[in-house]
């Protein structure tokens, strides 16, 4: 029964080692394939439209923007500064009323 049992086994790992030999056969020559079925190289070109701008152009649009940007800043601000100012004078002048002659006439 020793004998039979290790002739089995043998076997079996006969059929294993052969049956992994079989995929890496196969696993090589399928790398081989790849290999020789690589596409051609294409150069590729950036599609450009026919009526783009040149490209001092869009500077020149982007600097006007940013012209435009800066201007409404600076007009922004100013417009802030001025309610600002209304804000504290009115705000100055109602404390004053409020101080000083309102409580006059309270007084009287």
């Amino acid at each position: 029964m020793t004998s039979e049992s290790d002739r089995q086994k043998e076997l079996e790992h006969r059929e294993r080692l052969l049956r992994e030999r079989e995929v890496e056969l196969r696993l090589r020559e399928m790398e081989t394939n790849l290999h020789v079925n690589d596409a051609a190289f294409h150069q590729t070109v950036k599609h450009q439209p026919e009526n783009s701008q040149k490209p001092w152009m869009k500077k020149v649009i982007l600097g006007g923007k940013l012209f435009a940007l800066g201007v409404v800043a600076l007009v922004a601000v100013r417009i802030a500064s001025v309610l600002a100012g209304f804000i504290i004078v009115g705000a100055l002048g109602w404390m004053s009323y409020k101080l000083f002659l309102e409580s006059k006439k309270t007084s009287l």
